[in-house]
């Protein structure tokens, strides 16, 4: 028998995305949003009609009503989908109150997973739930998989967690084993926690979020089209409509600034990527200021951006500051800002910034004599 699913998580309905600014933010959380009925529609175009969801669909133990009653509305619209919908670290089952509302308030093919009971999906197809109890459970919740199924079933594992070989970048230890699969007999391992796509063996996969929150992970979001019959069978399917872009220019004097830059910006869509771009190299202030003009022009075309220049060093040469002025006080002040820019006995920052301050005061001359 061949049983087709999609295999996604992390969805964080609800996050707040503060610190960016408020028209980015809500585009940011309307796009989560719309990724329920993107899931819906990457598993119909798959040839699946069941959704693993493994954990943190909500970003917190208690979303807003308006989030929660949204996205059960959300997922009950996909009526011929059938959603699993696990317990993760955010949205654990400590949170008592959401889980009686999901349950109360859910649609019929919304499947609340609340315990590691193993369940039947389809003939022969048995889920082997590990839901988290808590924020930070402290133990491996996914020996659970070691449950017994009919014999010759085949057995999913859907969990939530950091495996051994790597955490999150928050300086916690994981707890799943990387051969949970192997451990337990299970045909594959849908895991959830890691924001993207990775693969730690044949039958162990993090999805990945299906709407990318971070410059943290490559690639588009999206979730997993997973396929048994016989050795399973995984195939990425793209559903994010934001891309985090970090790309890095690394420049020479006289290289085409445009040019060069052209090459990493999105080309298409631009509205859709935020992007956090970083310079490094050595460039002549000329050169500078040039480039700074070209970030401002492009700035606004995409969804957000920022660029730290920090790392790139200004080769600024008397010549140039004669396209200042030769003399009075703006060569006086462009002098000092150029020693600064030199001086070891200043911390980096400090050089950093007055080599901005020297570049701006190139760009407003060049405009003065236009």
């Amino acid at each position: 028998m061949t049983f087709r699913f999609l295999h996604s998580s992390d969805l964080h309905l609800g996050k707040p995305f503060g610190g960016y600014p408020e028209a980015i933010r809500n585009r940011l959380r309307e796009a989560r949003h719309a990724a329920i009925a993107g899931l819906a529609q990457a598993a119909r175009e798959g040839g699946a009609t069941v959704v693993l969801l493994a954990g943190d669909s909500f970003d917190a133990e208690t979303p807003a009503p308006e989030t929660l009653r949204q996205a059960l509305r959300a997922m009950a619209e996909e009526g011929d989908i059938t959603w699993i919908m696990l317990p993760g670290n955010h949205d654990s089952l400590a949170a008592s109150e959401l889980w009686r509302r999901i349950g109360s308030d859910g649609p019929g093919n919304l499947v609340p997973v609340l315990n590691d009971a193993p369940r039947a999906l389809a003939p022969d197809v048995w889920l082997l739930p590990a839901p988290c109890t808590q924020r930070r459970a402290g133990r491996d919740l996914t020996q659970a998989m070691d449950a017994p199924t009919p014999e010759g079933a085949r057995r999913i594992g859907l969990g939530h967690g950091p495996v051994t070989d790597f955490d999150e970048g928050e300086g916690r230890s994981g707890i799943i084993p990387p051969d949970r699969a192997q451990r337990s007999g299970l045909d594959y391992l849908a895991l959830g926690d890691w924001h993207g796509q990775r693969r730690i063996g044949a039958r162990t996969w993090y999805s990945g979020v299906p709407e990318a929150d971070s410059f943290k992970h490559d690639g588009p979001a999206g979730a997993l089209l997973v396929t048994l019959a016989g050795e399973a069978e995984v195939r990425p399917v793209p559903v994010g409509r934001f891309r985090w872009l970090s790309p890095q220019l690394d420049l020479l004097p006289g290289e085409d600034i445009d040019a060069t830059l052209a090459r990493v910006l999105p080309d298409a869509r631009a509205r859709d990527h935020l992007v956090s771009l970083t310079a490094r190299g050595r460039v002549t202030l000329a050169e500078r200021a040039a480039l700074e003009a070209a970030l401002a022009a492009v700035a606004p075309d995409h969804g957000w951006f920022a660029a730290d220049l920090s790392a790139l060093e200004v080769e600024a040469r008397p010549d140039d500051l004669d396209l200042i002025d030769r003399a009075g006080a703006l060569r006086e002040a462009a002098e000092a800002l150029m020693a600064e820019t030199q001086d070891p006995r200043l911390a980096q920052s400090d050089r950093d910034i007055a080599a901005a301050a020297l570049s701006r005061l190139y760009a407003l001359a060049q405009e003065v004599r236009a």
